[in-house]
C-alpha cells in the first residue's frame, strides 16, 4: 500500500512519524485507519488496520523493540476498563491465544474509537476466529 493510498482514506493519527513508521508494515490490500500514541514507558504506539492491530513494543521479544501484529481472527475478547462511566477510561485490553495486551491511550475518546473499530471488525467478519 502506498502512502498516497493511505492518505486518501483520511486516516487518524497523533504523530506523523508514528504513521510513517507503520506504513512499511502494511501489506497489499490492507488499509491503515489510525495510529495512536500510547501512554507509559515502553508502550510506543498502536496502528489499527482493517485486518489487524500493529503496535510497537519496546521489549516484546528479546528485550528489543519489535513491531507486533495481532490479526483480528486471533482476538478472543476486547475489554475496556470500567470506571463507573462508559468510556471515561483510556485503557483497552485485547485477549488473544498468546495472552493479553493492554493499551493505555492518550484520551478516552481514542480508546473508545479503537474499541468500536475493533469490535466492528470482529462482529462483521464471518467467524474471524476460524480464519487462518
Amino acid at each position: 500500500m502506498s502512502q498516497q493510498t493511505a492518505q486518501a482514506t483520511k486516516p487518524i493519527f497523533d504523530k506523523q512519524d508514528q504513521w510513517n513508521r507503520i506504513l512499511p508494515f502494511i501489506i497489499d490490500g490492507e488499509t491503515l485507519a489510525a495510529v495512536f500514541d500510547l501512554k507509559g514507558g515502553g508502550t510506543g504506539f498502536i496502528g489499527v488496520t482493517d485486518q489487524r492491530i500493529i503496535f510497537l513494543d519496546q521489549a516484546f521479544i528479546s528485550k528489543k523493540k519489535a513491531m507486533v501484529s495481532i490479526p483480528y481472527h486471533q482476538i478472543i475478547a476486547v475489554a475496556s476498563a470500567n470506571e463507573g462511566v462508559v468510556f471515561t477510561s483510556s485503557e483497552i485490553t485485547l485477549l488473544t491465544a498468546a495472552g493479553k495486551f493492554e493499551f493505555d491511550f492518550r484520551g478516552g475518546d481514542k480508546a473508545h474509537w479503537c474499541y468500536r473499530y475493533i469490535m466492528g471488525q470482529l462482529l462483521n467478519q464471518a467467524n474471524p476466529q476460524l480464519k487462518g
